[in-house]
C-alpha cells in the first residue's frame, strides 16, 4: 500500500504547514497533491488543477519538465553533493555564477549562493553591514523596506517585511527597519491627485523616513520591482527614476528583491529591466531552478563585492558560509533553466501570450465580484468585494476565515484553479509555459468560482 493510500482517511497530527491554522490542520484532511504534468497538478482523488500562482510563484516551467529532472539525475550520479567553501567547489556551481553574471543587470556581478530567498535576502542584509565597517560606516545598518512586502520568512526577512500583525505575534525585533508606504496606484492615490503627484508624496515620504532616521545610520532600500506581496501593483510612472535618485544623494544603496520577478514573470528576464533599473545588489530564488530544486544567490556590484574582499583581505577570511548554499544539484538544474530559457525561447513565449492574458484578466471585470484588475507581464491582480461594497479595504480584504477572497478561492479549488488571495485581491503569476487555450481555460475555471460565490450569496 502506497503512503497515499495509508493517508487517505488522516488529518495530521504532526505536520505543520506554514500559512495554515494549525488546529484545522489536526482536524481536517489537507488537499494533497500527489503528481503534476505542465501547468497542471493532480490531487489523491486524480482531480486537475490549473497552478494560477505556479504554487509559490515559483514553478515556471511547469511540473515533470524532463529536461530538469535528467539535469538532476546526471548531478546525483557524478557527484551528489560537496560543499562550495573553504577554497573548494565543483564545476556546475563555478558555471552558474559565470552565467548568472553575464544575465544580471548588474554591469560584472558578482554572485553568493544560499538555498531560499528568504535567506538571500537575510545574506544580503549581513553583507550590507559587513560592507559599511569596512567602509568605516558602522553605524549604516537600518533598511528601509515598503509596508505590505514580503521579503522572507527568518527573523530579519520578516521585520524587512511590511506587515506589522506578523512582526507583533512572534515578537520580531524591528529597530534596524524603516517602513515606507508601498505604491499602490492607482488605489493609493488622495482624491484628485495625478499619477505623478502621487509617485511625487511616496518620494517625499521616503526623504522625511530618511532624514528623521538621520541620513548616515541608513544602509539601503529594498523592494521588489513588481509589487507582488502587496496584490501584483507595478510602480507608478517615475517612481523608481526618483527613488533611485533620492537614494544616490544620500550614499544609501538600492536593492532588489527579484525572488518573484526573476526569469521572466514581467516579460523580461529581471523585473528590474522592464523599469530601466539598475539595482546595487539583488536576491533572486524560486525560477532559478524553476523550482525543482532549492538554491537562490545574492548578486552584487563590483562596489559592493570590493568591500567584502577588503574585509577578507584583513581578516583573513570570509567568515560566511552554509552547508547546502550552491548544492551541485541544484545547480545543476539551475543551470539547465538558463539553457532552457535560451533553447526554448521562453522569453519570446512570455511576449507572445501576454496579450491574451491581459485581455482574459479584463474581461473578468464585467464580474459583479470584481472591482477591478491589473496587468503586468504574466502577471495579474483581481480585486475583489461583496456587491455595493467599497472595494479592497485591507480590512475587508485579508486572508481571513470567511472574507470574500478566501470564499473566492475555495469556490476557485472546487472548480480546479488555484488562486492566491492576499490584499483584498486574487494574484495571479501562472507557469511561463501557458499557451493560450491553457490561459482561456484559467479564466474559465476562475469565472465559474466566481459565479459560485455570487450564487451563495444572501439576497439584499
Amino acid at each position: 500500500m502506497n503512503i497515499a493510500a495509508r493517508l487517505s482517511n488522516h488529518s495530521s497530527d504532526m505536520l505543520l504547514l506554514p500559512f495554515s491554522n494549525l488546529r484545522q490542520l489536526r482536524e481536517a484532511r489537507p488537499l494533497v497533491f500527489t503528481s503534476g504534468k505542465g501547468i497542471f497538478t493532480f490531487d489523491e482523488d486524480g482531480k486537475d488543477y490549473i497552478e494560477a500562482v505556479s504554487t509559490f510563484y515559483c514553478v515556471g516551467l511547469g511540473f515533470s519538465d524532463e529536461e530538469l529532472i535528467e539535469a538532476a539525475i546526471a548531478q546525483l550520479r557524478a557527484l551528489p553533493m560537496y560543499p562550495s567553501g573553504i577554497h573548494r567547489t565543483v564545476p556546475v556551481v563555478m558555471e552558474l555564477a559565470e552565467r548568472l553574471s553575464q544575465s544580471a543587470p548588474i554591469p560584472n556581478a558578482h554572485v553568493m549562493f544560499a538555498t531560499t530567498g528568504s535567506e538571500a535576502n537575510d545574506q544580503l542584509v549581513k553583507f550590507t553591514w559587513y560592507a559599511n565597517r569596512v567602509a568605516g560606516q558602522p553605524q549604516r545598518r537600518k533598511i528601509i523596506s515598503r509596508r505590505g512586502s514580503y521579503h522572507g520568512g527568518t527573523v530579519l526577512t520578516s521585520a524587512l517585511g511590511g506587515g506589522a500583525a506578523v512582526q507583533e505575534a512572534f515578537g520580531v525585533p524591528t529597530h534596524d527597519v524603516l517602513h515606507v508606504a508601498h505604491p499602490t496606484w492607482p488605489r493609493g492615490a488622495l482624491p484628485g491627485e495625478s499619477e505623478d503627484e502621487y509617485t511625487d508624496r511616496l518620494v517625499a515620504e521616503l526623504k522625511e523616513t530618511i532624514e528623521a532616521a538621520g541620513p548616515e545610520t541608513v544602509a539601503a532600500f529594498i523592494a521588489e520591482p513588481l509589487s507582488v506581496s502587496s496584490g501584483m501593483f507595478a510602480p507608478p510612472r517615475g517612481y523608481f527614476p526618483k527613488i533611485k535618485a533620492l537614494l544616490d544623494g544620500y550614499g544609501i544603496r538600492l536593492y532588489a528583491d527579484e525572488v518573484v520577478t526573476g526569469f521572466g514573470r514581467t516579460g523580461t528576464m529581471w523585473g528590474c529591466e522592464s523599469f530601466d533599473l539598475v539595482p546595487d545588489c539583488m536576491s533572486t530564488a524560486k525560477t532559478l531552478s524553476g523550482a525543482y530544486q532549492p538554491i537562490a544567490a545574492v548578486l552584487m556590484s563590483d562596489e559592493f563585492y570590493r568591500l567584502l574582499e577588503i574585509g577578507s583581505d584583513t581578516a583573513g577570511i570570509f567568515n560566511h558560509g552554509s552547508t547546502y548554499a550552491a548544492h551541485p544539484v541544484a545547480a545543476a538544474v539551475a543551470l539547465k533553466v538558463l539553457d532552457i530559457f535560451e533553447q526554448r525561447d521562453i522569453l519570446g513565449h512570455i511576449r507572445s501570450v501576454m496579450p491574451a492574458w491581459a485581455k482574459g484578466l479584463a474581461a473578468l471585470e464585467d464580474h459583479p465580484l470584481v472591482t477591478a484588475t491589473r496587468c503586468f507581464g504574466l502577471a495579474g491582480g483581481v480585486q475583489v468585494a461583496l456587491p455595493g461594497t467599497e472595494g479592497g479595504s485591507q480590512a475587508a480584504a485579508s486572508l481571513v476565515p470567511g472574507g470574500i477572497a478566501t470564499q473566492i478561492y475555495d469556490a476557485a479549488l472546487a472548480a480546479g484553479v488555484v488562486v492566491r488571495p492576499l490584499q483584498g485581491c486574487l494574484v495571479l503569476a501562472p507557469p511561463l509555459i501557458i499557451t493560450e487555450a491553457e490561459i482561456d481555460e484559467l479564466f474559465r475555471r476562475l469565472r465559474i468560482g466566481l459565479d459560485a460565490v455570487l450564487a451563495d450569496l444572501p439576497p439584499n
